[in-house]
């Protein structure tokens, strides 16, 4: 599927909701503190923003798609990233390999929405909510998040 002519694209959608004040800190929370994976929560966002919704089978495949994504491409990134990062002074060359590796990241985060953009429902009559959505990606995903969390995320891509 692909997004209805009148709705956002999702990469610009991500970034503009990421850029709200405190949404960042809240998204790397529920990444680093709770496993969730971030694209697939703004995908579910960005799902009811586009006046779609997603059952829970959709949301199962947007989580194995991510997962396989995140797995392979990702995760071995930002595990890099962070490695360069706390190792001794991350000075010169060191720095530079850091900063491409933290651009090869969200080259990786960027084609998963992508991805998940083009596997996403048709446009139906019924919007969807975005809390709705929230849980159950995170269902989708396989860990849990606490609600409230999921509400503040709700409330701030109102």
């Amino acid at each position: 599927m692909t997004t209805p002519p009148d709705a956002e694209p999702l990469w610009p959608y991500a970034l503009e909701l990421y850029s709200r004040p405190g949404a960042e800190p809240l998204l790397l929370e529920l990444q680093d503190a709770h496993g969730q994976c971030v694209p697939l929560l703004l995908w579910s966002l960005w799902i009811a923003a586009s006046g779609r919704r997603i059952d829970a089978g959709e949301a199962a495949a947007g989580a194995e798609l991510a997962r396989a994504w995140e797995d392979a491409a990702v995760t071995p990134l930002r595990h890099l990233r962070r490695d360069l990062k706390s190792s001794a002074k991350t000075q010169g060359v060191k720095a530079r390999v850091r900063s491409g590796v933290k651009a090869l990241e969200l080259e990786a985060e960027r084609m998963l929405l992508q991805m998940l953009e083009e596997a996403s429902p048709a446009h139906t009559a019924a919007s969807g909510d975005r809390l709705e959505g929230l849980h159950l990606a995170v269902r989708a995903w396989g860990v849990q998040a606490p609600a409230a969390l999921l509400q503040r995320l709700a409330a701030l891509a109102a």
